[in-house]
């Protein structure tokens, strides 16, 4: 069963997922333990869990050279081999918040799922109440789980 899919195929994508969907969405460039609580309480929420990852560029842009440590093919593959994981689209040239609204569109999660703190959360709101979908924040920030966290102590090792 497929499992990972292009942006361009989000229209196939929505005939097999159920009502309940779950959306959430980031770089998830090195998974740690910190994902794995994120996405084990979002897929609480809801029947079907779709994990939007964001490209490349827009992590090397966001997150500085060097980034990502693991390129989108592969953050897909590992996230599609996480057993709460349902789906992964791999988002391609997503210039403006029009075009993230016209996926989470697409998609039509019931919910969208974010983490404490999440930088975004007034613009997924507006995407929610577009849709009659309901932010839901379900983790709190684990100490030394992020991906940037956890670059910088490695490196501080060597």
């Amino acid at each position: 069963m497929k499992r990972i899919f292009e942006i361009d195929e989000v229209d196939s994508l929505k005939e097999l997922i159920g009502n309940k969907v779950v959306l959430v969405g980031g770089c998830f460039d090195i998974l740690h333990l910190g994902h794995i609580d994120f996405l084990e309480k979002a897929k609480e929420q809801g029947e079907v869990l779709v994990v939007l990852i964001e490209e490349d560029e827009k992590i090397r842009k966001d997150k500085g050279e060097g980034r990502p440590v693991n390129n989108q093919d592969n953050r897909a593959l590992l996230l599609s081999k996480l057993q709460m994981v349902d789906y992964v689209v791999k988002l391609k040239e997503m210039k403006s918040d029009e075009d993230y609204d016209e996926v989470v569109k697409k998609i039509k999660p019931a919910i969208i799922a974010i983490t404490e703190g999440d930088e975004r959360v007034e613009k997924k709101k507006k995407q929610a109440k577009e849709i009659r979908a309901e932010v839901i924040e379900v983790s709190k920030l684990i100490p030394q789980q992020s991906s940037s966290q956890i670059i910088e102590i490695i490196s501080k090792k060597e």
